[in-house]
């Protein structure tokens, strides 16, 4: 008989909201079809349907009180989910002081350690502390840790002296099939490998900073396209708008899947800043596209983009890279070839829960998939 699963710590699905809510999506879905009676825990909103797909879906008010609001909806989701399920899975380490609820029933408690979060510099010294604290806690109240890279499970092995039962479950992504509408990019008034694309948050630990100013030093034609949420109102993305320059574009968030696909795979390149985290769902969505990466030099994105990626220390080593990228065709063909062979290889969703079910014992008719797929921007 397979396992009853609940996974927490996501809005709900589907995935309309961000990584969390995607990657529960993806996970509860396919455990469905492989057998597994599954719930996703979801905040109460107007439209409460009771299943999706299969996936059983159960409601937690998440009253409005600022940065409390999620600690106490995953703390109430973890209270109703304490008895009837075999696989209590927490999504992030926020209230991990919560997670020995079910395990007082017999059950176990998975908790997915996400990135780094003390780090993130959005949060007051306060909440780095409390995240500080609630990582140190998971390892004592966690039946099992899932890192989403190695370097986080290397990062919690330096910090601690022992860890629960441990495992290292990337993030997954799609490998692209087939090519977008080109027609599509005419929104923005854009043209195939006529601009560059960045996809993230506006925040510091990503490094946008540095990307635009190096953008700005370099001699290039080509337009940059931002995609984050410049409207917020805070003092680095104000620093962010008041860099000049008319081949700097910042649009805003993009969520329909299929412009923001045509937005990746058409570009000459992708900027990945990103510092702080494990796997990170936009670098594996641009592999997935097969572009050319230039990303910030951290383990965290060499571990995942290897050599489908050039790699940037800060601002001033931009430009550079920005002229190889340009001048050798064929090294972006080989990178963006490189790059879609790691999603295909590493990284689908059907390879990630292949890995779950592995983790669950359950993994009699685990196959290892080694698809090699290319296509060709020509």
């Amino acid at each position: 008989m397979k396992k009853k699963i609940a996974i927490l710590g996501a809005r709900g699905i589907p995935g309309n909201y961000g990584g969390f809510e995607t990657f529960a999506e993806e996970l509860a879905v396919r455990l469905v079809t492989r057998g597994y009676e599954v719930t996703v825990f979801c905040e109460k909103n107007t439209d409460m349907p009771t299943s999706y797909k299969g996936v059983n879906l159960k409601y937690v008010m998440a009253p409005s009180l600022g940065p409390l609001k999620t600690i106490i909806y995953d703390v109430v989701s973890m209270v109703k989910a304490r008895k009837e399920y075999d696989i209590v899975y927490m999504l992030g380490y926020g209230a991990s002081f919560s997670c020995f609820i079910p395990r007082i029933y017999g059950n176990e408690v998975w908790i997915n350690m996400d990135g780094i979060e003390w780090k993130r510099s959005k949060w007051n010294k306060l909440a780095k502390l409390w995240f500080m604290v609630m990582e140190r806690i998971a390892i004592t109240t966690a039946s099992k840790i899932v890192a989403d890279a190695q370097s986080i499970l290397t990062h919690l092995e330096a910090r601690y002296k022992s860890l629960p039962n441990s495992s290292v479950i990337a993030y997954g992504a799609p490998a692209l099939r087939e090519k977008p509408h080109e027609e599509l990019l005419s929104e923005w008034g854009l043209a195939k490998e006529k601009y560059y694309i960045l996809v993230g948050r506006l925040e510091p630990e990503n490094h946008i900073l540095e990307i635009l100013e190096g953008f700005k030093q370099s001699n290039t034609k080509m337009k940059l396209i931002v995609l984050g949420d410049h409207k917020a109102k805070n003092s680095y993305v104000e620093k962010l708008i008041t860099i000049k320059d008319e081949r700097i574009h910042l649009i805003g968030t993009v969520f329909d899947s299929c412009k923001l696909e045509a937005l990746r795979y058409y570009s000459i390149a992708y900027f990945h800043g990103h510092s702080v985290g494990g796997t990170n769902p936009s670098l594996l969505e641009a592999l997935g596209c097969s572009n050319p990466v230039i990303a910030h030099d951290n383990v965290f994105n060499r571990e995942v983009a290897r050599d489908a990626a050039v790699y940037f220390e800060n601002n001033e080593s931009i430009p550079k890279l920005i002229n190889e990228i340009e001048n050798d065709v064929g090294k972006r063909e080989r990178m963006g070839e490189k790059g879609l062979g790691i999603i295909s290889n590493f990284y689908t969703w059907d390879i990630i829960v292949d890995k779950y079910v592995a983790l669950m014992g359950d993994d009699e008719n685990y196959v290892e998939r080694n698809a090699e797929i290319k296509i060709s921007k020509g």
